[in-house]
C-alpha cells in the first residue's frame, strides 16, 4: 500500500472534526531548539521521573504528589541523585510524600547517572536532546531505552514531548492511522517496523512543513471507532 500524502490526512481529520480551524486549534506547542538547549538539566532529569512514575499509575495523584517529590530527590539536581546513597533510598521507601516504589525510586538515581554523563559528553544533557535530529526520533528512543532506567514504550516519548521537543508519539489512535494511512501493514512493533515508521513521518513532515508533534497530532485525529 502506497503512503498517503498528508495533504488528503488532515483533510479527513478536518473532516471528522469539524474543520480544519477545529485540527489546528489541538495541535500541540512545541519549544523553539534555542529554548530547549536553556532548559537546565534537573529539569530533564525531573520529567524523566515524573513519567516514570506516571506509567501504570494515576497522572492526577503524581500531579498532586509532585511537590514531594521535588522535595524528596533534592529539586532533581543531577549530582545529587546520582550520589544517592542505598540509605537514602531506603529513606526515600518510607516518605509518604511521594509514591514508594522501589524500582522507580531507584531509577531517579540511574537516570541521574545517564543526565550526567551525556553532561559530560556533550556539555549539557539538554543540549544532547535539542540537537539530536527529528529525522531520527527512532534512534533517540532506542538510545533513552538503552542507556536510561524505564525510558522503554512511550515513556521515551511522552518525556520527548512533555519536554517539548518536536516528537512524534505512538498512541492507539496514531497506530490505527499508520497502519491506515500506509506507513505500516499492523501496529508497528519491530526495528523495522519503527524505521518505516520514522520514514513516513519524515515523508509527511517533509511534504506538509509541520512538525513530527502536528503531523502525530492530525494522524491521532484521522481515524475513529469505524476504521
Amino acid at each position: 500500500m502506497a503512503l498517503t500524502p498528508f495533504a488528503a490526512i488532515f483533510a479527513r481529520a478536518a473532516e471528522r472534526k469539524g474543520g480544519a480551524a477545529a485540527i489546528e486549534a489541538m495541535l500541540p506547542a512545541m519549544k523553539p531548539v534555542d529554548e530547549l538547549r536553556a532548559t537546565t538539566d534537573d529539569r530533564w532529569l525531573a520529567c524523566m521521573a515524573r513519567v516514570v512514575f506516571q506509567a501504570g499509575f494515576s497522572w492526577t495523584v503524581i500531579e498532586q504528589k509532585w511537590p514531594g517529590f521535588e522535595a524528596a530527590f533534592h529539586g532533581f539536581e543531577p549530582h545529587a541523585c546520582a550520589f544517592m546513597s542505598d540509605e537514602r533510598i531506603d529513606a526515600l521507601l518510607k516518605n509518604p510524600d511521594i509514591v514508594r516504589n522501589a524500582a522507580k525510586i531507584r531509577s531517579v538515581r540511574e537516570n541521574a547517572v545517564f543526565v550526567t554523563e551525556l553532561a559530560r559528553e556533550h556539555g549539557s544533557a539538554a543540549r544532547f536532546f535539542a540537537d539530536w535530529p527529528l529525522s531520527d526520533q527512532v534512534g533517540l528512543l532506542d538510545l533513552l531505552k538503552a542507556r536510561g532506567s524505564r525510558l522503554g514504550g512511550n515513556s521515551g516519548p511522552m518525556l520527548l514531548r512533555f519536554m517539548g521537543k518536536d516528537s512524534f508519539v505512538i498512541s492507539a489512535d496514531v497506530a490505527k492511522a499508520l497502519v491506515k494511512w500506509g506507513a505500516v501493514d499492523k501496529a508497528p512493533s519491530s526495528k523495522k517496523d519503527m524505521a518505516a515508521v520514522q520514514a513516513a513521518f519524515n515523508a509527511w513532515t517533509a511534504e506538509s512543513g509541520r512538525p513530527y508533534a502536528h503531523v502525530s497530532r492530525t494522524l491521532a485525529l484521522s481515524v475513529g471507532e469505524d476504521d
